[in-house]
């Protein structure tokens, strides 16, 4: 196969230990990962870290290093077919080398297809890699994730990644006959916001526009120019714009503005933003923009998450769409917000406070004859399921921290909340 039809991202892959760069506290001198490869020591792993950083290039310099049989998979492109039928035939002995099963997008199966490689890695038939962009502990099986170790992978800097196209250009594997400033290597290595596979995308599609003259392929600030333009709209899902643009999301819901939401969700889906970040951030909202005023909310955004795991793009971008517009027409509230904040605030300041006798636990003599639980007053047996019990600390006694709004389910919640401290006020002088 010709290199040429190989993206330079591929063709420079790492080959060695010492080629890879910006993961030193992992595979620095005497560091633990090093120290596992060099002992031909390789556990089972997950590897996290943001896109573009090189996963898939440590995966691959485990194994030759180690000289283990490689598979390599996505979680995107491969099924749990696939990867079952090659478990089977490891685990039958059919190949009787070490072997490593690596995985891109680990996070995109979901528990019970990760649970096809639990009885492979606690036999030792295979070393599985994960590798993720999401948090393991919220989307890799609590079983599979105690017998792998997770090591966290850091973002490039610039330095690492000008490092990575210094070597890309006229490199036996990389573009040979060019010509480019260190100026311009550097504008890529910075707009890459840590993505070392977007900047050697990037100078390969400058490369591919600029001008050849006498045999040398020069690359001029106009054509890295052109060429970040066009990718900003493709693949910058980590950088400014990213940030920019959920938070042009989660405002227009706010402000209840369902035509700009959507635009908003638009532009992330179809620039390649994960769905389930997405989801994750209207899970939120529901809480802190809308909360109490329609207790609806959080389970249609709930619902959109798992619609989101279980089936994936495309198809679950209306399910985004369907949240997205609800949320932009509910009714807004940021009271359970504010409320939670002001008792976090109390609750750390105030550790030490201890719990009301009669509101403590007693479930033995010895706790009972020291007034644990003593004056407690059973809600259900009251005449209006409300007691005279003192539920906070001493110090706190008076403290609010809960105020409805007036939009929505608050209301009633603020009627509500308006009784309960009348019947107090009314029956304060009462014998506890």
């Amino acid at each position: 196969m010709e290199t040429r039809n190989i993206p330079l991202a591929v063709r420079m892959r790492p080959e060695k230990i010492d080629d890879i760069v910006g993961q030193d506290k992992l595979l620095g001198k005497g560091k633990i990962l090093r120290e596992f490869i060099q002992n031909d020591n390789i556990p089972s792993m997950i590897l996290w870290g943001p896109p573009g950083i090189g996963k898939t290039s440590i995966a691959n310099v485990i194994a030759k290093e180690t000289k283990a049989r490689f598979y390599s998979f996505s979680a995107v492109s491969n099924s749990i077919k696939d990867i079952k039928k090659l478990m089977e035939e490891i685990d039958e002995g059919l190949d009787l080398e070490k072997t490593i099963v690596f995985v891109d997008e680990f996070h995109r199966f979901n528990k019970s297809q990760q649970d096809a490689f639990l009885p492979y890695v606690e036999k030792g038939s295979i070393i599985l890699i994960g590798a993720t962009t999401e948090n393991p502990s919220f989307e890799i099986n609590n079983a599979l994730l105690s017998r792998m170790r997770v090591f966290v992978l850091e973002a490039l800097d610039e330095e690492d990644v000008y490092k990575l196209l210094s070597r890309a250009v006229n490199n036996e594997n990389g573009l040979k006959n060019v010509s480019i400033s260190d100026d311009s290597l550097h504008k890529i290595a910075n707009l890459a916001n840590g993505d070392a596979r977007n900047a050697l995308t990037t100078l390969e599609l400058a490369y591919n526009y600029a001008k050849e003259i006498d045999g040398i392929t020069y690359i001029s600030e106009e054509d890295i120019n052109n060429c970040l333009s066009r990718k900003s709209l493709l693949y910058d899902k980590k950088g400014e714009e990213h940030y920019n643009i959920i938070s042009a999301l989660h405002k227009s819901m706010r402000n209840s503005d369902p035509d700009a939401a959507i635009y908003w969700l638009a532009r992330m889906l179809e620039g390649g933003e994960e769905p389930l970040y997405i989801a994750r951030r209207i899970i939120r909202f529901a809480s802190e923009d809308i909360g109490l005023a329609d207790i609806n909310a959080l389970k249609l955004a709930n619902d959109a998450y798992s619609a989101c795991h279980y089936i994936g793009m495309p198809e679950c971008a209306l399910a985004l769409a369907q949240a997205v517009i609800y949320m932009s027409l509910a009714p807004k509230s940021n009271s359970v917000y504010v409320a939670y904040e002001k008792a976090k605030d109390d609750a750390i300041n105030t550790a030490s406070l201890p719990v009301p006798m009669q509101i403590r636990n007693a479930p033995t003599k010895l706790m009972k004859d020291a007034g644990y639980g003593k004056g407690y007053i059973y809600a259900h047996d009251t005449e209006d399921k409300i007691a005279l019990l003192e539920c906070m600390p001493d110090n706190l006694r008076g403290t609010h921290y809960y105020f409805p709004g007036s939009q929505g389910y608050e209301q009633k919640l603020k009627e509500r909340l308006d009784n309960i401290g009348k019947w107090k006020k009314i029956h304060k002088n009462e014998v506890k």
